[in-house]
């Protein structure tokens, strides 16, 4: 096989969905030669001033597969988010796919079920279909994917390669935007840093395509970039140590509200995406812990 061909039997094609009531991007990521796909970090919607949830993004995405004439092999996760539901088990009902998160979400679990006063929630992630360890394969179609441990931004949180494509969830922001918080729940920024550095120490033509994206200026919301791009542009990343980004991240941090979905999407997420199981007059009950979190806004 010559280099050209190579190059482009490695690269999927990408397509991003982004949703703007939480600012994320949600990706099908397709091996050409064959329609097999994964779709990565799938939105369940909700509405937490009514309580509903709606399947429009999912759907969405569902479509374009359809359209398109894709096999789904995978519904993966990078990490339990923080500001919207999972869809995963939603897309699983309707493809058979396999869902996959990375290993360490056990710690995310074993955290958040005593936050939530959950005894009996298996804290063992026996919600996924595979549980991802640092370094582990798998294919979409005839395109290798491997795992990177990328912690920081939540303890369990991965780097999903696939061919020519990093999806980088919430480490690497756009270069002007700069890094996401590190300041959840078993976050750190000196795990983000190193985990950055990973990513960076990628080859310089790698595309990068990060979780969410806040639209700086008002500009249209963009969610592709590359290693180079990001060595070279990012404002919280270039020429700084790692001590420096530490106390730039921190100081961030500090000024910052939680997410308003925080305490709604982790009981969901931390179920890899299933909603909580109808009591004895049928509705579904979210379970808020008061005062366990810092970050109140009251201006």
């Amino acid at each position: 096989m010559n280099e050209a061909a190579g190059s482009a039997a490695r690269r999927p094609e990408v397509t991003g969905f982004y949703d703007r009531r939480t600012s994320s991007i949600q990706y099908v990521v397709t091996d050409p030669a064959t329609k097999i796909c994964a779709i990565i970090d799938p939105v369940l919607d909700f509405d937490e001033k009514s309580g509903a949830t709606a399947t429009t993004s999912a759907d969405a995405i569902l479509a374009h597969v359809a359209d398109h004439g894709l096999s789904v092999a995978w519904i993966l996760d990078t990490h339990p988010h923080a500001d919207h539901f999972s869809a995963a088990q939603y897309l699983k009902a309707r493809t058979g796919a396999p869902t996959a998160i990375g290993a360490r979400v056990v710690d995310v679990q074993a955290l958040w079920k005593g936050l939530y006063g959950l005894p009996d929630l298996p804290a063992d992630g026996s919600q996924w279909d595979r549980l991802f360890a640092e370094g582990d394969r798998f294919d979409i179609g005839g395109i290798e994917g491997r795992v990177m441990f990328s912690p920081g931004h939540t303890l369990a949180s991965v780097t999903y390669v696939i061919g020519d494509a990093a999806f980088i969830h919430d480490t690497l922001f756009m270069p002007d935007s700069g890094t996401a918080r590190a300041d959840f729940p078993g976050g750190d920024a000196r795990q983000l840093w190193r985990s950055i550095q990973a990513i960076l120490a990628l080859p310089g033509d790698v595309r990068l395509f990060t979780g969410h994206d806040y639209q700086p200026g008002g500009r249209p919301p963009l969610w592709q970039s590359t290693v180079a791009a990001q060595k070279r542009d990012n404002a919280h990343v270039v020429d700084k140590t790692e001590a420096e980004f530490v106390a730039l991240r921190q100081a961030r941090d500090r000024t910052l509200p939680m997410p308003k979905l925080i305490l709604h999407a982790l009981q969901v997420n931390i179920r890899g995406g299933r909603l909580p199981e109808p009591e004895a007059n049928g509705r579904r009950y979210l379970k808020f812990p008061l005062g366990a979190l810092d970050g109140a806004a009251w201006g």
